[in-house]
C-alpha cells in the first residue's frame, strides 16, 4: 500500500534510538573500521591480533658435558633439558627427539646457539654449527662459527661462542634444527650445567611466515 499523506522530514539516527548491544558484526561492513576508530586505552589482548607479539620462546640446555672427538659435525643428541630453574621460563614449548628440535608453530624464528668449550692442549680449532632440513630428511649447516684457540697457561683454556640464524617454519613437520660441533685432532670438552645455562639453545617466534 502506498504511503498516504505528508512524508515526515528524514532525521538522523541518535545513540538514544538504538539499544544497547544489538548491533552485531554482520551489520558493521568489511573494511570500515580502521585505526582511528579503535581507542588508544582499547588495551586489546595480543591474543586477538594474528602475527601480533612473541607466541614462542623457549630455551634449552646441555646439562651434562660432551667429549668431542670428531673433526667433522657431530650432533648433539642427549642430555638437553628445558631450562627450568627458578626464575626461568617459556611461551609455547618446543618439543625436542635425539638433539632433533621440532617446532610448536609455524613462522619465522631466531634460533641461537651459545656453546661453551673446554681446552686443555696447546692450539685447537673449534667449530659450532647450526643444522635445518625443509623435508624432515636432508639438513644442512645453516649457521656456523670457527674459533682458533692458542692456549697459553698449562691450566684449562675456555672458549665461548655464539651462532644465530633464521629459520622460516613454513611447515612443522617438515623444518627441524639441530645442533652439532667440530674440532681439531685434540680433544675438547664441550661443557654443560643442569642448573645454569652454559651450552644452550634459544628459540624466538618473531612473526608470521
Amino acid at each position: 500500500m502506498a504511503f498516504i499523506g505528508k512524508k515526515p522530514t528524514d532525521a538522523p539516527l541518535t545513540s538514544s534510538d538504538v539499544a544497547d548491544g544489538i548491533i552485531t558484526s554482520a551489520k558493521i561492513a568489511d573494511g570500515t573500521i580502521v585505526n582511528a576508530d579503535v581507542n588508544a586505552s582499547a588495551a586489546i589482548s595480543a591474543s586477538k591480533l594474528s602475527g601480533a607479539g612473541i607466541s614462542v620462546a623457549d630455551q634449552w640446555r646441555l646439562n651434562s658435558a660432551f667429549s668431542m672427538t670428531s673433526s667433522s659435525f657431530t650432533a648433539i643428541t642427549a642430555n638437553l633439558e628445558r631450562v627450568d630453574t627458578s626464575g626461568q621460563g617459556v611461551i609455547s614449548a618446543m618439543t625436542e627427539s635425539s638433539g632433533i628440535f621440532t617446532f610448536p608453530s609455524t613462522g619465522i624464528y631466531l634460533v641461537t646457539a651459545d656453546f661453551a668449550y673446554g681446552v686443555d692442549n696447546d692450539s685447537s680449532w673449534i667449530e659450532g654449527t647450526i643444522q635445518a632440513t625443509i623435508n624432515n630428511a636432508d639438513y644442512a649447516s645453516i649457521a656456523s662459527n670457527n674459533t682458533f684457540i692458542q692456549r697459553t697457561e698449562t691450566t684449562t683454556t675456555y672458549q665461548k661462542q655464539h651462532v644465530n640464524s633464521l629459520v622460516d617454519v613454513t611447515n612443522t613437520t617438515n623444518v627441524k634444527v639441530k645442533f652439532g660441533v667440530a674440532r681439531n685432532s685434540n680433544t675438547i670438552s664441550l661443557l654443560a650445567n643442569s642448573a645454569v645455562n652454559v651450552t644452550y639453545f634459544t628459540f624466538i617466534r618473531l612473526g608470521d611466515t
